[in-house]
């Protein structure tokens, strides 16, 4: 069973990414502060859930929640600033998101129900970069371990597949609909046979070292 809160009596919330290892397509990162009374045997880490599972929890959560926040960076900037600095960006904008958020609603409101503050970030992995005014903790597995970053995993991860699915509309032979833009074996022969897109990120390595690949036939 999932533990709700590291911190008892703090105002945390979760976040996690999803896409770091993908050849193409964003990183995306999502923040989920959830209530106190929040309970849900079927929410764990998205990895170990089915999609169509994945599905049923996104709006479940996204209703639940107190607040939540969603960011894609994408690929240029990850080629820009790297993935893991790409993949910290994107958990901390998710973060300010429900920052923001909380802060309208506490000026809208008369009632000290709606007067939460952001104390507390659980950070999905072991690196993070620290926010103004926040204190976080790294927990190696965090979307196994505790509800807040397993429901920021669900909606990093169907924001993230919902994005690839649109995009495999303008290049289907990439079948990103079904690999979602990681290096499957399937995603490295199109692009050895079609070159590369927009979409993918010029800084990985898209083939292996055998393979000779023309970034001037780049598509888009």
């Amino acid at each position: 069973m999932l533990k709700l809160k590291y911190h008892p009596h703090l105002v945390e919330c979760g976040t996690d990414e999803a896409g770091r290892g993908c050849l193409a397509g964003p990183v995306t990162a999502a923040a989920v502060l959830l209530p106190d009374y929040f309970q849900n045997e079927l929410l764990t880490d998205s990895k170990l859930l089915s999609e169509k599972n994945r599905k049923l929890l996104q709006p479940l959560i996204e209703k639940e929640a107190l607040a939540f926040g969603v960011t894609h960076i994408m690929m240029e900037e990850i080629d820009q600033i790297n993935i893991l600095n790409a993949s910290i960006k994107a958990m901390q904008d998710s973060v300010s998101q429900i920052q923001t958020h909380l802060s309208k609603k506490s000026a809208l409101s008369a009632s000290k129900h709606d007067k939460l503050k952001l104390e507390h970030i659980l950070v999905d992995g072991n690196r993070f970069k620290p926010l103004p005014d926040l204190t976080h903790t790294c927990i190696v597995k965090g979307d196994s371990k505790y509800l807040a970053i397993a429901a920021a995993s669900i909606l990093a991860k169907t924001a993230r597949d919902a994005y690839m699915e649109a995009i495999h509309k303008e290049f289907p032979m990439y079948n990103w609909k079904r690999n979602k833009g990681y290096p499957t074996k399937e995603h490295r022969e199109a692009i050895k046979r079609y070159g590369i897109t927009k979409y993918h990120r010029k800084s990985f390595r898209l083939l292996p070292e055998q393979y000779q690949l023309d970034f001037n036939t780049s598509k888009g």
